[in-house]
């Protein structure tokens, strides 16, 4: 890093997380001016930062996130989500522990199957509902699903973006992810169960009058319009299996949920100007600011020098290289977002495999998988669905700040990666 450039890239971005951090301007102001500021200094140009597919704007992300806003957008005018909200609330006989288990489970479980971004925009509605009737505080609900969501999403191939980088370069197949992580997955949820029964103990408050209102109401009766509920039901259904069917498709999740949108919308009688306003413009501007803001990073060589750093401490030694390579990408993947990170690591990994003889089990990519995924729980910016949750947070005037989801991310982070080195010792090493 003898370039200036490569500096100047460092202190934006660094001054930038800073801003974030301390919340004194707004976190989509601070992304498009860091942004603005690495195209003016030369650390990123024009062309990287809206053509690159390695360090510019990950319009996948970008375009399979508007895409399903505007599905969830429509969902919510058909009265869905409060029937949901109600029959969670009735099946956990109100009590408000068993109502964060039942979302916590549920959002892990749709996580592996969907991603955690899709997961986390169809739960999120559902719990504010659910919060509002028993008047309990959104933010331990809002927190312990994307916790949930990022942990769930490690389980599979789809269940999260850099799994399928991943999966891509070291010829992985869905039921490779399924064998070597769902087992440490589940019992990672049953982790973050325990945690947030002690984390959030304050928020278990039981209102008898509210319990009773909502156990004496019908759910069936908060449907306000049966034919677009069918119709959102049926194209969310078709998304579904866009996305479950990619390794036999081929088509990006960004396309199936863009023509899902675009046909739920020319099917359905609703105003396209009101589904577009379901849009969460403010976190896609943000997404759009920190990805170039990464690209800076990635163009002046600062990651790859990182990560090249890691491959040097991890050498030839298998399991010291496994801990070492799962450990450094969860610490790295709570500051910089695990999809650039991944894509930047993945070449070097599969030197690192070559390297070592092929490595046994794919022992390093599973490293990488669990260290980019559940590093991500870390920071309130370390993952895709951590950002999107904050921005659904803010518009419903729950806002939850940068500090207030660190401090619980931390814990379930250290809790969950403590755990995956343990796993990884034994199931590739100790009983091997």
């Amino acid at each position: 890093m003898n370039d200036w450039h490569s500096w100047a890239a460092i202190v934006v971005f660094v001054g930038a997380y800073v801003l974030i951090i301390s919340e004194k301007i707004h976190r989509v102001a601070v992304a498009l001016g860091g942004a603005g500021l690495m195209l003016a200094i030369g650390a990123t140009d024009d062309v990287s930062a809206f053509y690159s597919e390695t360090s510019g704007i990950d319009w996948n992300v970008i375009f399979l996130l508007m895409g399903m806003m505007m599905i969830v957008g429509v969902l919510k005018k058909t009265g869905m989500f409060e029937y949901l909200a109600i029959w969670s609330v009735k099946k956990a006989k109100a009590k408000p522990f068993r109502v964060m288990a039942m979302l916590v489970v549920i959002t892990a479980v749709a996580s592996a199957l969907l991603d955690n971004v899709t997961t986390v925009l169809l739960i999120a509605p559902v719990t504010l509902l659910v919060c509002e009737r028993l008047a309990l505080p959104a933010t331990p609900f809002l927190i312990a699903e994307v916790l949930a969501s990022n942990i769930g999403g490690t389980a599979t191939l789809v269940g999260d973006p850099p799994n399928i980088i991943i999966a891509s370069r070291a010829g992985l197949t869905f039921n490779d992810f399924l064998i070597h992580l769902a087992p440490l997955i589940a019992v990672l949820v049953v982790v973050l169960l325990a945690l947030c029964r002690v984390m959030f103990r304050k928020a278990f408050v039981y209102d008898d009058d509210r319990a009773a209102e909502i156990m004496e109401l019908e759910e069936k009766e908060a449907i306000k319009n049966p034919r677009l509920l069918v119709q959102g039901l049926i194209v969310l259904a078709l998304v579904v299996a866009g996305f479950v069917l990619h390794p036999v498709l081929h088509y990006e999740p960004s396309i199936v949920a863009l023509l899902g949108a675009g046909l739920l919308v020319a099917v359905s009688a609703v105003d396209t100007r009101d589904v577009l306003a379901e849009v969460e413009w403010p976190t896609l501007a943000f997404f759009a600011g920190l990805f170039i803001m990464i690209g800076g990073l990635i163009d002046t060589g600062v990651v790859s020098d990182v990560s090249k750093s890691l491959a040097d401490a991890i050498g030839g030694n298998e399991l010291g290289g496994s801990l070492t390579l799962l450990g450094g990408s969860a610490a790295l993947s709570g500051i910089v977002d695990n999809i650039p990170y991944v894509a930047t690591m993945a070449p070097i990994t599969s030197d690192l495999v070559r390297d070592m003889g092929g490595a046994s089990d794919h022992v390093l990519w599973w490293a990488l998988a669990l260290g980019a995924d559940l590093g991500g729980n870390a920071t309130a910016i370390g993952a895709s669905a951590n950002v999107v949750v904050l921005g659904i947070a803010e518009r419903n005037r729950q806002p939850i700040s940068f500090w207030q989801f660190t401090k619980y991310g931390l814990i379930v982070t250290t809790a969950t990666v403590a755990l995956s080195l343990v796993y990884v010792w034994l199931r590739y090493f100790a009983l091997a």
